[in-house]
């Protein structure tokens, strides 16, 4: 039998930790394609600037410690075949070549690495855990020896670094490979600085013992050094934004914060610190003296300056405090009711209505409304109300405040002061035609309202109020005012102002839309109770079918007249008034209008002597009546019913749920034709006798078709019909034309019922809680605040920012078209405006400081103008001319009055600055504050380790700051002749 185990052999050759670690290195090398001889060409002047910069990592383990990979490159251009043919046996590895290269010392913004030792790409082994280390000295050359194990075998000529000791102290060893020759990068970090080497003459010590060169004439040492000065403390500058004067507002005086206006700028100063690096870029050795006692680095004779300043972390900005406050309101969760106390409207006295007196209110006659009240005074006496049980003082809005704000959002008010009831009427149908320019059309992007709209300043008072004046009490408190004014006007035909005629604006946001559908039943019931008015006074005393007699008199004579008229009573219809009317109805409808419809078109003709025409328009082109052949009038018809967003939105729910089946399309043409039947009533009620081939030759021209035919006396006649879409038996139209009775619209059931539309609205504000507000207006402030950034911006011309903008109109436009957009797209958005106030705050501030409005020289301006421009956009900014060009010259002057010690009298001050020439040189040196920052790059070529070995390049950087002193060194040996 074969046998069935499989014979294991156990193989004690197989790698052991270390060695897999190490063939894990040299995968990843293989993978990346670091293998084999770096070509590229030599770097260019600023290249780690402006050039990006790129990483790949990937992750390794030593047993079970985890290493991350890290590959760090600057992207450039694929260099041609030809270089590489040239590249001798004997050509150095590209990273040694670098480090001779002075054209990018002291990069602004760049890996610590690069900065250290000039590197165009290089790869990092580090611990992936944050709070990982490598400690101990073994470990430290276990690593070091993989990796040098790794690039012997691969053959790659990238620099390799291990990262050591915690990660805050940035320490890194490591090495790099080339045909016969080898780098080693090394580093010294303390805390405290030895005093040796806190100048030139030491660290040149400690660099020439490090290469232990045994030729006698040294090679020469060339030095790059730059010098660091922090000026902290302007002194001379309060900063220029004051905080908005609150006081100014109360009292109608639009002081510091204008209303309707978002406030702007920064509290504090956004730049905190500004550092100037003088640097010496090519200093040959001896040619400077720099020791212990002496010192010929004179910031200001320095050849380069360059300045880069520090953003506060943060800055207090008033724009993005308002956004965020408002932000905040979105968050909460209490009613009205809640934040002012429950009981807010209870009548004087009567705790419990008594329900007997109900009826009894009804009845009594409504006292009429004195037209003199303003605004503020009609609150007054709810106000009253909600005093009573709040205390007096507890009311969160100050009655200033409160009157000046009312009168901002309802300028009509004020007028009406002077000339009453009918002035108040008219000035609020003036509303202006918008403006159509970009900025104004935003709203439609962000779903807010048009920015001259009462919903846009309602947004930015509650806005304001929420900030300066009580709070999520004050939205509260101002929007149970707006709720009363709104019913106020309601009960009293007053339009409101600040909202574009016609129906809602669908492109708004839905509050806006509400307020818009409010006045649109204003102006319905004024325009009734208008007509109700003139009726009156036209109608025939005792005449049965008075009204009726008078329309047909009226288009007789005169159809324009009747135009008229007939507008004034456009959307007529009161319970009341259908009652009046009545015995006219019957009257007119006695024999007449029911059969007429569906009795043959000849006995129609009969009919209609008696039938009077009633609410017509204008008769219709040359049209005329098929049968009676007289005129085709357009009738006078109702106005479709307006409708907001939520109630289109119900209604198609509605008919979807009707289904499909037959009853249920039945039931949703019916609703869907009740403007259909009001217009055929109309159309009837104008033209006595028509047929339904008349009223679809006004409504619906294409269904009815004409041809030419030849009757039969040869005579070409236009012969008419319906078009089959009409003739479908029980045709929605058909039916509609039977039922219809000849009624002219003003004393049809009214399409639009105003009251209870108008009631639907005024509950629907009355129950906002100050979170739904917030949620309904923030599209508005968002879009207040993009108008606000584009004016601040327009001042300050800054390019950059000009792109932001772009952005957040396009990022703000996607989020707010959707109902209930997510809080974090929210956030993003206000983050990306108050990140552009902040960026305008510091040009201010950088122009406040280097004076750019005072300069005189339009020249100089400019330039201070680009410099300054250039100082938000650029990490680090060369200054023209140095310690001596305008910019130099300011600079040093700021410099100079925060080291003058404010303290010293002024008598000895003059006496100082006429001090012999002597004096006033070495005065220079206290000018500047000790440097904050020292950074030396000493470079040379020599052979190591033996006087015949090749010329290799040898490199240190080291940098001195108060608390740190750190020395990096790449020091290069020639590894075939030793």
């Amino acid at each position: 039998q074969p046998e069935s185990e499989v014979f294991e052999i156990t193989d004690f050759t197989t790698a052991s930790e270390w060695e897999r670690f190490i063939s894990k290195i040299e995968e990843v090398l293989n993978d990346w394609k670091l293998i084999g001889v770096s070509s590229g060409k030599p770097l260019e002047k600023g290249i780690f600037t402006t050039g990006t910069w790129e990483e790949k990592s990937d992750e390794i383990s030593f047993a079970d410690f985890k290493f991350s990979v890290t590959h760090h490159y600057l992207v450039q251009e694929l260099s041609d075949k030809d270089g590489k043919e040239e590249l001798g046996e004997d050509a150095l590895p590209l990273p040694m070549q670098d480090l001779l290269c002075m054209n990018n010392d002291f990069p602004p913004r760049a890996h610590c690495l690069v900065r250290w030792y000039g590197l165009r790409e290089f790869v990092v082994i580090a611990p992936a855990a944050n709070n990982d280390a490598v400690v101990s000295e073994s470990k430290c050359n276990l690593l070091l020896s993989s990796i040098s194990i790794a690039l012997g075998n691969t053959g790659c000529q990238v620099p390799l670094f291990v990262q050591i000791h915690q990660k805050w102290r940035r320490m890194f060893v490591g090495e790099c490979q080339g045909p016969g020759v080898r780098t080693d990068f090394e580093m010294v970090h303390l805390r405290k600085v030895p005093s040796q080497y806190t100048h030139l003459s030491g660290l040149l010590d400690i660099f020439k013992t490090k290469i232990g060169c045994p030729l006698t004439p040294l090679p020469p040492v060339s030095m790059a050094i730059r010098l660091t000065y922090v000026l902290q403390d302007w002194q001379q500058y309060f900063w220029p934004q004051q905080p908005p004067d609150i006081d100014a507002l109360v009292g109608g005086e639009v002081g510091g914060l204008e209303f309707g206006k978002l406030p702007f700028g920064a509290c504090e100063d956004p730049i905190s610190e500004l550092h100037l690096a003088t640097t010496w870029p090519h200093l040959a050795e001896g040619i400077i003296v720099d020791n212990d006692v002496y010192s010929d680095l004179d910031p200001l004779q320095a050849p380069q300056w360059s300045v880069r300043v520090r953003k506060a972390d943060n800055p207090q900005c008033l724009l993005g405090d308002f956004l965020t406050e408002f932000f905040k309101l979105c968050r909460r969760k209490e009613s009205t009711d809640e934040i002012l106390g429950r009981p807010a409207f209870e009548e004087e006295g009567k705790e419990v209505a008594d329900i007997t007196h109900a009826l009894s209110k009804l009845t009594e006659p409504a006292p009429v409304p004195i037209p003199k009240l303003s605004v503020t005074n009609m609150v007054h006496s709810a106000k009253k109300k909600i005093r009573k049980h709040r205390g007096v003082d507890e009311s969160p809005l100050n009655n200033d405040v409160l009157n000046t704000i009312l009168l901002f959002l309802f300028p009509d008010a004020a007028d009406k002061l002077a000339d009453g009831f009918e002035n108040r009427a008219s000035t609020s149908q003036g509303n202006n035609p918008p403006p159509e320019n970009e900025d104004y059309n935003l709203f439609s992007h962000f779903k807010s309202a048009p920015s001259d709209s009462l919903t846009y300043k309602l947004a930015l008072c509650l806005c304001m109020i929420n900030f300066y004046h009580g709070g999520v009490k004050g939205v509260a408190h101002l929007w149970q005012e707006f709720v009363l004014e709104m019913r106020y006007r309601w009960e009293n035909n007053y339009l409101i102002p600040g909202l574009a005629n016609g129906s809602p604006d669908l492109r708004c946001c839905l509050l806006h839309q509400k307020l818009q559908m409010l006045n649109c039943c204003i102006e319905r019931k004024k325009a009734r109770d208008e007509g109700k008015r003139g009726s009156v006074s036209d109608r025939s005393p005792g005449g049965v079918s008075g009204d009726g007699a008078k329309g047909g008199d009226h288009s007789a004579d005169n159809p324009d007249k009747e135009k008229e008229f007939g507008k004034s009573w456009e959307s007529w219809s009161d319970s009341e008034e259908e009652y009046f009317e009545c015995l006219s109805d019957t009257e007119d409808l006695k024999g007449n209008g029911q059969e007429n419809g569906k009795k043959g078109a000849k006995e129609g003709s009969k009919e209609s002597v008696n039938l009077k025409p009633e609410g017509r328009l204008h008769p219709h082109g040359k049209l005329m009546l098929l049968h009676p052949g007289e005129p085709l009038y357009v009738p006078i018809t109702q106005e479709p019913a307006p409708m907001t967003e939520d109630l289109l939105e119900e209604q198609s729910e509605v008919l979807a749920k009707l289904g499909t089946s037959a009853e249920g399309a039945h039931l949703r043409a019916r609703m869907q034709s009740a403007c259909l039947l009001s217009d055929m009533e109309s159309f009837k009620a104008a033209n006595p006798g028509c047929c339904l081939e008349d009223f679809v030759r006004w409504y619906s021209p294409r269904d009815y078709i004409e041809e030419e035919v030849v009757d039969e006396k040869g005579n070409k006649v236009i012969k008419g019909e319906l078009s089959a879409r009409m003739k479908i038996p029980s045709n929605m139209w058909v039916e509609a034309w039977e039922t219809a009775k000849p009624v002219p619209a003003r004393r049809q059931k009214r399409l639009f019922d105003d009251t209870r539309e108008a009631e639907k609205v005024l509950h629907y504000l009355a129950v906002q809680k100050p979170a739904d507000l917030a949620r309904h207006l923030l599209p508005c402030i968002i879009h207040a605040a993009v108008l606000k950034v584009k004016d601040e911006e327009a001042l300050e011309d800054i390019s950059s920012v000009k792109k932001i903008i772009k952005q957040i109109i396009s990022h703000s436009s996607k989020v707010l078209r959707f109902p209930s957009p997510e809080d974090k797209k929210l956030e993003e958005i206000m983050a990306q405006i108050m990140s552009v106030e902040a960026i305008i705050a510091r040009a201010r501030s950088l122009k406040a400081k280097f004076g750019v409005e005072k300069c005189e020289n339009e020249e100089e301006k400019e330039d201070l103008q680009r410099f300054v421009n250039s100082l938000l956009e650029q990490p680090e900014v060369p200054v023209v001319g140095a310690g001596r060009g305008p910019a130099g010259s300011i600079i040093h002057k700021l410099f100079v009055n925060a080291q003058r010690v404010p303290a010293v009298p002024p008598l000895e001050e003059e006496l100082r600055r006429s001090g012999s020439q002597e004096e006033r040189r070495q005065g220079v040196q206290s000018e500047f504050p000790p440097p904050t920052g020292r950074e030396v790059i000493l470079r040379t070529s020599v052979p190591r380790p033996a006087p015949y070995s090749k010329a290799l390049p040898q490199r240190m950087y080291s940098v001195l700051t108060r608390e740190d002193f750190r020395l990096a060194g790449a020091f290069s040996a020639d590894t075939t002749f030793f």
